[in-house]
């Protein structure tokens, strides 16, 4: 399907372009570093997405093919929304399958697959600074990251051992990126944290309410907080598998099944949080239970 003609090529003005991909290239120099953008209206709210979309939409180009998941899934609400948008004003190829995308576009997970050197992953972000929650007034917060003064985050953390046993941060886990900056991870659960470290990969953030963009370039130290006798852990549980593909390897979520007949009691299923994956599994599986019965 084409693009629709009455808009510019991915909706955004080209001189806004230009300044959106100035201030990614100096969050790129500056890894985990929160860079103001003149955040712009798009035709969806914002908390919904917008700093990633624009992000996706100053990057992309007609050769690319873009991938767009929400939490995992391709076919959730959010995800085709924000795909049809960008659909509407490019015309580009979209896809399914991670290792054929060049820009993919997510909101609260990494893919399971491993993204390559030419691949950029873009993240919505809802909240940028992860300074947020021990300090609220943004002009504080910006002055304790240039003093990286950020005993008040390590406090929070000792908090929260003190009162649940360990760290309780279950998403949004807090990271220091180059011995430098603590940096927001977005909503992405602990599982995908270790990902972000030494990646091949060019992760760009976007907070479109926030008015902040930052970035992690490949090739990245990127550390969670940890204390020595509390060390960093996921949420991983090698006994548990998907219960469609029966992998034990990715993150797992949780969808309650309705009974087939009333007398009977609904359940809750383990599947991947990544559907295409998933899908991908299954296909593997079907094929090599085809090839085995031909032989």
């Amino acid at each position: 399907m084409g693009r629709e003609t009455l808009y510019n090529f991915a909706f955004i003005d080209e001189d806004s372009k230009r300044e959106v991909r100035r201030q990614l290239l100096k969050a790129v120099a500056i890894p985990g570093h929160l860079v103001p953008f003149a955040s712009r209206d798009l035709p969806i709210a914002r908390g919904w997405g917008t700093g990633g979309l624009q992000v996706t939409m100053v990057l992309v180009e007609p050769q690319d093919i873009v991938k767009v998941i929400d939490q995992g899934d391709d076919d959730s609400v959010n995800a085709v929304n924000l795909r049809r948008l960008i659909q509407k004003t490019t015309g580009i190829e979209f896809t399914t399958d991670t290792v054929q995308a060049s820009i993919i576009q997510t909101r609260h997970r990494i893919p399971e697959e491993a993204l390559r050197d030419d691949q950029i992953l873009v993240f919505q972000v809802p909240m940028a600074d992860s300074l947020r929650w021990v300090e609220p007034v943004l002009e504080h917060s910006a002055q304790m990251h240039a003093e990286a003064d950020y005993g008040r985050m390590w406090v929070f953390m000792y908090e929260s051992v003190v009162r649940a046993g360990d760290v309780e941060i279950s998403s949004q886990y807090p990271v220091m990126v180059e011995d430098r900056y603590i940096m927001d991870t977005s909503p992405i659960p602990r599982y995908d944290v270790p990902r972000l470290h030494m990646a091949e990969t060019l992760y760009l953030f976007g907070a479109g309410r926030e008015k902040r963009v930052y970035a992690v370039p490949p090739y990245t130290r990127v550390v969670p907080l940890q204390f020595e006798d509390y060390p960093f852990k996921t949420e991983h549980d090698p006994s548990q598998s998907c219960e469609r593909c029966g992998t034990h390897n990715t993150f797992l979520t949780r969808s309650f099944v309705e009974p087939k007949k009333p007398e009977e009691a609904g359940r809750w299923m383990l599947t991947c949080s990544d559907t295409s994956y998933c899908d991908k599994r299954l296909r593997q599986q079907s094929s090599h239970e085809t090839s085995e019965v031909s032989l």
